[in-house]
């Protein structure tokens, strides 16, 4: 498979033949940085882990550059620090069991660039390879630019699939947005009272962003763990762990739909939510 960057890489963690990888996948996501992966499409890597009939693929669209750094990698170089990166994803799916991980080198630039249709046409390409049923990318409300970027331009990709090749469900998940407003009949809530030992494992694998003084995997368990608590105000927990996400399907199922309307109805019904409530009791 031929990327538009020659940079791009494929990593086959069992070092099957690429097309023979990308087409045993079932669950595939698509992610803005390195790390992304692990902290919102868990339920991907949980749902496939040591099954012959399911395969989680990983797809990270940009290059990593410009990540924050201390310590052991106070004085490595931009360019160090993207090698150091992408080793890192590469280690995750070898500890994930991965189909295979895509790492596309995109600058950030050429994610936001409405006009920039080469990360388009690479996840296009991703998409009619691998046939994933469940694609999981960044939630549309996210509050990280490039995050929303890359999931704008999955949506584009996956509306250029005819019907029978797109993905029965397609999900926005968290990172830097939690999504716990989402009225509950809005939210997708995923399970991940399982593995947490796996779980934790996956996030440790990138020092270079927890040494660099992000502790993204305490965060990121915390997140799970609170979920879990605060989901039911009137019922006792289900689970440990527990993600949110936004489902994405309805718009590539209908390619009319206007993305930034269909996100706004979910922000419009969270908002006559809270009226309608304070209107009850003031």
């Amino acid at each position: 498979m031929k990327f538009k960057l020659a940079s791009a890489q494929i990593f086959v963690p069992d070092g099957l033949p690429v097309a023979e990888a990308l087409a045993r996948t079932t669950h595939l996501a698509v992610s803005a940085h390195q790390d992304d992966i692990e902290i919102m499409a868990m339920d991907g890597v949980l749902q496939c882990f040591q099954r012959d009939d399911r395969w989680f693929t990983g797809v990270v669209v940009t290059n990593g550059a410009g990540s924050p750094r201390t310590g052991l990698y106070a004085a490595y170089t931009d360019e160090q620090m993207q090698a150091v990166r992408a080793k890192e994803q590469k280690k995750a799916a070898m500890v994930g069991e991965y189909a295979a991980q895509i790492l596309l080198d995109y600058p950030s630039s050429a994610v936001k660039d409405r006009a920039n249709t080469d990360p388009v046409d690479d996840l296009e390409a991703i998409f009619r390879a691998a046939r994933p049923q469940v694609v999981y990318t960044h939630n549309l409300a996210d509050k990280h630019p490039t995050h929303v970027g890359v999931a704008v331009k999955v949506i584009a990709a996956l509306r250029r699939l005819p019907a029978d090749l797109r993905p029965a469900k397609v999900y926005g998940c968290e990172v830097w947005r939690d999504l716990d407003w989402l009225l509950d009949e809005d939210k997708v809530a995923f399970d991940l009272s399982a593995q947490e030992n796996l779980q934790a494992a996956l996030l440790g694998i990138f020092d270079s962003q927890i040494s660099g003084g992000k502790r993204y995997d305490l965060a990121t368990m915390g997140r799970r763990r609170a979920h879990a608590t605060y989901h039911a105000s009137h019922a006792t927990d289900v689970t440990t762990g527990t993600t949110f996400a936004m489902d994405l399907t309805p718009l590539i199922a209908d390619p009319s739909l206007n993305i930034a309307d269909y996100v706004g109805s979910f922000i419009d019904r969270f908002a006559q939510n809270v009226r309608q409530q304070l209107s009850s009791l003031i």
